[in-house]
């Protein structure tokens, strides 16, 4: 690895020590170690031939004596290494941003799927033609460059869809339920500024990495009117594709169905979308007011808490906010804790928590994970948390859980640590209760 290291050590330190995951992301055939793609996050330069060649040897190598490398550690990145299908390596270079081995493996299963949904198992595990695949894998590149490089979502972070609470979600529900039923499907939902708001039931039964990449190809489209996708599901359909129709109805409002092939996007957009979503146009206008909040105003949360993310582990589904009392949120203590800055610190405290002291959320899947994970021994304790928390200079983050919920919340620093956790214990009731998330 001392190609590796010296090309890491050659990178400007803005580009590489003081970025937020700063990351190369690189794809190859399992067989003969063929590079089919690499992706960057952060400002970087192209990763050398021979470093890829010693990434990929090191890891031959080791196959070849039967020995599993899943991991290794220089002075300044983390390499993880995947094998997908016996088919397809993804390699990950990171930064090191204090979180768990579990998270680097899980954007590298997310990646693989991303390209599953595109794609198709068939063609990733058929790499006879490589030209031909690299041609085809360009479609998944602004989906897998927004896994890295992270949206206005989190979802790919918790590996929960990402939620917006609106008002009048039962006329929403049913106004949903009738149109995707007149479509003569199941599987539907809506998007409020990306986020979903009301889905059906078959969408809640996809796994919450179908979910969450279904929103995040969504977010990654250019806005348009309507669009029908061929689309794969990792695991419910990777062989055969659906088709994922969308129609923009309000500007941030869109109704997704993955449907059959029948009826066409002419028929759905002239017959039956203004027929459905008409009568409850004022309620979807009052929809978007959620937002930048992604809660009601029904709803006040204290003001101390300066943003929040809340995952549902049991149905996946993810509730985040960096302006939880609106816009103007915070204390002249809290200036300097801008939203960029919220959101980022909110995601390094759930890094560093999940997979050392909260469970992460598990899939419901056939398809088990047995990489083995290694934790860090300072911080592997013999049993999970219910609560922790942690301060800073700028702010201080709490976080707690339930059987079914986990809390992460981000406060201004002159909160006292004593109601730090009776006040995220109360906020994880109040948006919890009427089993609102």
């Amino acid at each position: 690895m001392d190609a590796l290291s010296s090309f890491i050590k050659s990178l400007d330190a803005c580009a590489w020590r003081q970025s937020k995951m700063a990351a190369y992301l690189l794809c190859l055939t399992t067989d003969g170690g063929i590079p089919l793609f690499t992706r960057t996050k952060g400002d970087l330069p192209q990763l050398p031939f021979p470093v890829v060649g010693s990434l990929n040897g090191v890891h031959m190598f080791a196959k070849n004596q039967d020995v599993s490398l899943l991991k290794t550690m220089t002075n300044d990145a983390t390499v993880v290494w995947k094998v997908f299908h016996d088919s397809i390596t993804l390699i990950i270079v990171a930064s090191d941003d204090n979180s768990s081995d579990a998270h680097l493996n899980r954007v590298l299963n997310l990646v693989f799927n991303a390209m599953v949904m595109l794609l198709g198992i068939d063609e990733l595990t058929n790499t006879r033609n490589i030209e031909l695949i690299k041609r085809e894998m360009r479609c998944c590149y602004s989906l897998i460059d927004n896994i890295l490089e992270g949206t206005d979502l989190v979802g790919d972070i918790t590996q929960a869809v990402d939620v917006i609470l609106c008002p009048d979600v039962s006329v929403l529900q049913e106004t949903l339920d009738a149109f995707v039923s007149a479509l003569e499907s199941e599987f539907g939902c809506l998007l409020v500024m990306g986020k979903v708001a009301v889905a059906t039931v078959r969408w809640w039964e996809l796994t919450g990495i179908e979910t969450v990449l279904l929103s995040m190809l969504i977010h990654t489209q250019l806005p348009c009117s309507s669009r029908d996708l061929p689309v794969y599901l990792p695991y419910g359909s990777p062989k055969v594709p659906h088709r994922l129709v969308t129609f923009q109805i309000l500007e941030g409002i869109e109704v997704c169905v993955i449907c059959g092939p029948t009826p066409t996007l002419q028929d759905i957009e002239y017959k039956f979308l203004d027929q459905y979503w008409r009568p409850v146009i004022d309620i979807l206008k009052s929809c978007l007011r959620s937002h930048p909040r992604n809660l009601p105003p029904a709803i006040t949360i204290d003001s101390g808490i300066l943003a929040f993310i809340l995952v549902n582990t049991e149905e996946r589904k993810c509730l985040t906010s960096v302006f939880p009392s609106g816009v103007m949120t915070g204390s002249e203590s809290a200036e300097g804790v801008t939203p960029a800055k919220r959101k980022s610190a909110l995601i390094s405290f759930y890094k560093s928590i999940v997979e050392t002291l909260f469970p992460p959320v598990t899939e419901l899947t056939d398809e088990k994970d047995d990489t083995p994970v290694s934790r860090d021994p300072h911080t592997n304790v013999p049993h999970e948390a219910m609560e922790t928390y942690t301060c800073t200079d700028e702010y201080k983050c709490y976080a707690v859980r339930t059987a079914t919920h986990q809390l992460f919340a981000l406060f201004s620093k002159d909160v006292p640590m004593y109601a730090m956790g009776p006040v995220t214990s109360s906020t994880l009731k109040l948006l919890t209760k009427d089993h609102l998330v």
